[in-house]
């Protein structure tokens, strides 16, 4: 029990630090500028606000549930509580459940993310084309800035105007050419980060809900032989 107590302990400790990354990373999802400033100019009716908000509610959910469940298993491990054992168990599951359908929507569904937040700048790319309006031309700027690109490839070759507008040789973000290659590059980076992050908390989930399944069993023998042998004498 004293081994499987060490590694509850030091699982419960990783669990803790991965709860914390989780949260740290729907943080950035959240209100970090590179998404919160497509989530600002998207319109209602666009995908990646669903997609923005439900990554930001999922991370907040998961992370929750790790740090409570690293959190009642340290508690268990000292106490050798049963109790406490069972509800860590039952909320490092609650996070493994969590966490496969995430994983699997992530491959599942790729390029969605990806494409939906190209199609934000692609419409506010074509409003400044074809109309130059004072607003979209603003949130273009914006994005410029955040990303440090400017323009777009066309095999139209029809931008040529738009960058000649917004990509001055004095920007600090005209050296950069292409958004859409920025986009699906700083995309790319993030995605293999958080699928990393998925794999690594899954792991240790399941060694989680291993190590609480031993130490039940382990407490609950070792009370059943404390009480064997003993004996209570009495008076006649």
């Amino acid at each position: 029990m004293r081994s499987t107590k060490c590694q509850l302990m030091a699982a419960s400790l990783c669990v803790m630090l991965l709860g914390l990354s989780i949260a740290t990373l729907s943080t950035v999802i959240r209100y970090g500028l590179h998404f919160s400033i497509i989530s600002n100019i998207a319109l209602e009716s666009s995908s990646y606000r669903a997609i923005h908000h439900a990554a930001f509610y999922v991370g907040v959910f998961l992370s929750m549930t790790l740090i409570l469940a690293a959190l009642l298993s340290a508690v268990a491990t000292v106490r050798e509580s049963r109790c406490l054992t069972t509800t860590a168990f039952f909320c490092f599951a609650l996070a493994f459940c969590g966490m496969i359908p995430a994983l699997c929507w992530r491959y599942m569904h790729s390029t969605e993310v990806e494409d939906s937040m190209l199609d934000v700048y692609d419409f506010v790319y074509e409003e400044v084309r074809r109309n130059g309006s004072s607003s979209k031309r603003h949130e273009l700027t914006l994005i410029h800035e955040v990303f440090l690109c400017c323009g777009k490839h066309s095999p139209l070759g029809d931008t040529a105007a738009v960058e000649h507008k917004m990509c001055h040789p004095g920007t600090v973000w005209a050296a950069r050419r292409d958004c859409l290659q920025e986009m699906h590059a700083f995309l790319k980076k993030h995605m293999g980060f958080v699928s990393t992050l998925l794999g690594i908390t899954i792991s240790f989930t399941v060694y989680g809900m291993v190590l609480t399944s031993f130490l039940w069993f382990s407490i609950h023998f070792s009370n059943n032989l404390d009480r064997k042998g003993k004996y209570t004498l009495r008076g006649r």
